[in-house]
Formats: C-alpha cells, structure tokens, sequence
C-alpha cells in the first residue's frame, strides 16, 4: 500500500526579516527558519512550504500580501525563472551589504581565525551587461511555466518543444528558452536567437539529455573589450549529412554577424557538454580573442579560463597586485594562474613570477601572454597542483617571497596548503570565488599565518556570488 503523503502547511502572514544564502530571503515563523526564494526583507507575504525539516523549512510565495518599500522591479523578463539573477528584485546597495556580511560571517563561522575589520566591498562597475562570457544549452525538451502549463492548447498544440536557454535548477534534462538575457552585450542575444531561428526553420534536431542524441547541443559566446566576439557552438554529430547542416548554421552566422572574429565549433560525442579534452575547429576567424587590462592584452581561447566581469576583473587584480607589496625584487609563484593574468599583470612589480595551471592550453595562452605584452620574467607550468607544487619544485626554483593563489570554488587540496607551508613565504595572497571554502583553507594556515587584511569585491551583480582576497603574513 502507498504511504499517503503528508500535506505540507501554509504559511499565513509571514514578514521576510533578512537575506540567506543561495540568494534566498528568510523568515521565521515560531522556532522555525523559513527560506523563500525570489523574496525580499520587508515583504508581507502567504508561504507555501515546500520541503520540512526539523529545524527549517523551505518555503515558496503563494500570496503577496504587502511588497516591502525596499523591493525594486527586475529588468529581466526571466526573472524568477530561469534562477541565474536571483538578486534583481533587491537594490544593488542592499546585495552588497549582504555580501559583505557572507564574507564576513563565513570566515569567521568556518574558519574561526582572528580577523582584523573588513574592507568594504568593492561594488561592479556595471550591473547589467557586465559578463565577458555567457554558455546557452540546447535541448528538446523545453520547461514551462505553472502558467503555461494551465494554457493546455499552447502546450499540447506546440509542436516544436526545443529550447535554448538555461538549465532549470531540479530538472538536468530540460532548459528554459531565453528571449532576452541582461548578462552581457545585447548583441549575443540577437547571435543566440539567430542560431534557434535558424535550427527552426532547418528542423534541426536538438540534443536530448537522456537519450544522448541530437545535433545541436551547446553555444559557448564570449566578447572582448577590445571589439572582438567569439561563438563557439557544441555538435553531435551523428549521420553523414550533421557536417553539412552544422556549416550551414556557421555560414548563416559569419555572414549576418560580421562582428564575430573568432567562429569554432567541435563535435561532442562524450555524456557532458565538457570540450577541455576534444578537438575544437576553427571554422571562420581565429581561434582567440584579446581581452585588455591596464595597459596589457591577455589572449583568451575557447578553453581558458578568464574572470567573467573585465571591469571588475582589474579591480579585482589591482587589489591583489596592492596586498602583495611588491618591491621588484620578489619571487612570486601564482598559484592555478590561468592565463597568467594575474601573473603577467604583477610581473613588472615582481623580480620573477612563476605560474601553474592545470590546463595545458592555458598556459601556453598565459605564455603567449607574456610574449605579446614583452614581459620576460615569468615562467609557466601545466599539471595538477598537487603533482607540480612539490618541495622538489621549490628546491630547484627557490622559495617564494609572496605566493598568490586564486583556485577553484571547491579550494585547495590539504596536500597543497601543506606544501605552501613548507614553502613559507612571507606573504600569501589568497584571491577566492568561494569564502567558505577559502574560510576552511585559512583555519589550516593559521597557525603559521595570520590574517592582515580582507577586501571583498563583487563580480557577480544580482546574484549571490562574490570574490574575496585574503592578505596573509607569516607569524613572528
């Protein structure tokens, strides 16, 4: 016999108090912690739970009672939807009081080591179409709305059911279509409907997440600051005549978009939409585009990694390259440096800079890089952090003055903060997309670092995401 599902509450009367994590709002209702979604402190609201726990629920709108005086209209007409910009409705200066006090409640609730007083955060240049690089998934099942599932006739007369968009938080194997993103320059909006259009009127199939089948699959679009835009898009190719049509779509593209100077695609056969290990072919243009920073060029390929926001990037950069307090006669070693940016835009403070990152391809970018802007004291390394970070590397290369490290959400490896300090350098600048991650990584260095210094930085507008740097200097 089926066990009856219990029937989760409704939530009268209910006033969001503050901001929470993951770019939700909270509440309290009793002893219990209730987190809204798409909410903001002051509104007056009816909640319908969702998912209950013993000490918090989760809980979404059911009725707007009262909006609260601080709520600002979203600019997007996805907002609520497709779950990127889940800050829109708040002022920007109330995100960065939120943000703010993450960094701060998190490197002191997780790592628990003494802080001096925080920087206030350096808030984006830009709100609205500040990302350098935005990826669109393409899919044959495409999600709908609460409200357009009570419209039958549009659901059960649409005929065509393909999507590109976002991926819908829940839901891996559908994507929510997307007329019009804020993210980034409007132009990629007219090269991403252009490439739906096209596929439309063509027929083409699109991929299909579960039975991994499907031509068209994923569009990768980046710009520069320089003018130059890149379009990388993901096939499957699957009979004799896929070639044809996924040439045909390019063509369409180069010749409607002239501002496109750099057209790839690559043929996808693999479960994931990952390319780091395939083939990309450059179908039109070059396989690069320049991004500019102060008075530096970084070449950017389709498989670096470059910091999403330019403007901020150098802010970003700038606060790192201070923190560092180089005289010109510091060995640094730039820990997971990418393309050498951060590398290359401290080199000429720097006596030698000595990058590693695990992508090969960028480090050959991040060696270009010195090249193109003539800087010849920097030194680059592909592999595994953990694999060329040795004490057999700092043995033959010498022990840094100043480490800078800016890794991956997920933080470094214990292996890796081991061996920093056994590399003991005098200062460590610790650049992180993720606080609480850099928080677990301060509390395994604080018995030999202290903490000097924190300087968030946004990057990220309307989101809860932000960057952090830590100063860290060793104890006496």
């Amino acid at each position: 016999m089926t066990k009856k599902k219990k029937e989760l509450p409704i939530l009268e009367n209910v006033t969001i108090t503050d901001v929470a994590a993951e770019g939700k709002a909270l509440a309290r209702v009793n002893d219990m912690v209730v987190f809204v979604p798409f909410a903001v402190p002051g509104d007056v609201v009816d909640l319908q739970v969702r998912r209950k726990k013993h000490s918090y629920c989760e809980a979404t709108i059911l009725r707007m009672i009262k909006e609260s005086p601080i709520r600002v209209k979203p600019a997007c007409q996805h907002f609520g939807i497709c779950g990127g910009c889940k800050w829109q409705n708040l002022p920007y200066e109330e995100q960065l009081k939120a943000k703010q006090k993450q960094v701060e409640d998190q490197l002191r609730r997780i790592g628990k080591v003494e802080l001096p007083t925080c920087r206030p955060i350096l808030g984006s240049v830009k709100t609205l179409e500040y990302r350098n690089k935005l990826e669109f998934g393409c899919c044959n099942r495409r999600w709908y709305t609460p409200e357009e599932l009570a419209n039958k006739e549009l659901v059960l007369g649409e005929a065509n059911t393909n999507g590109i968009g976002f991926h819908i938080t829940g839901a891996f194997d559908k994507i929510y279509p997307i007329e019009k993103c804020w993210l980034m320059d409007d132009l990629h909006n007219r090269i991403r409907n252009e490439i739906r259009d096209f596929a439309f009127e063509h027929h083409y199939s699109f991929y299909d997440l579960r039975s991994q089948t499907g031509l068209l699959r994923d569009i990768v679009i980046r710009n520069s600051n320089s003018g130059e835009w890149m379009v990388l898009v993901q096939f499957k190719f699957g009979d004799e005549d896929d070639k044809a049509k996924a040439e045909a779509l390019l063509d369409d593209l180069a010749e409607k978009f002239p501002q496109i100077t750099s057209l790839l695609y690559v043929d996808n056969p693999k479960g994931n939409d990952t390319f780091g290990d395939l083939p990309v072919v450059v179908y039109k243009g070059n396989d690069h585009i320049y991004l500019e920073m102060e008075d530096l060029r970084f070449k950017v390929g389709p498989k670096s990694f470059y910091q999403t926001n330019t403007e901020q990037a150098c802010r970003l950069y700038n606060v790192a390259r201070e923190l560092a307090g180089l005289t010109g006669k510091e060995l640094v070693y730039d820990l997971y440096t990418g393309t050498g940016t951060i590398a290359n835009f401290v080199a000429r403070q720097a006596r030698q800079v000595i990058g590693i990152e695990y992508v090969a391809e960028a480090i050959e970018d991040a060696k270009v890089n010195s090249k193109v802007n003539g800087i010849d004291n920097t030194l680059f390394y592909a592999g595994d952090m953990k694999n060329i970070l040795t004490p057999d590397f700092i043995k033959e290369h010498g022990r840094p003055d100043v480490i800078i490290t800016d890794p991956p959400r997920a933080g470094m490896y214990e292996g890796v903060v081991k061996t920093i300090l056994g590399a003991a350098p005098d200062r460590i600048v610790y650049v992180s997309c993720n606080p609480a991650t850099q928080a677990r990584d301060l509390a395994l260095m604080d018995t030999d670092y202290k903490v000097e210094a924190v300087q968030p930085v946004d990057m990220f507008p309307h989101t809860p995401h932000v960057e952090n740097v830590v100063l860290l200097t060793r104890r006496e």
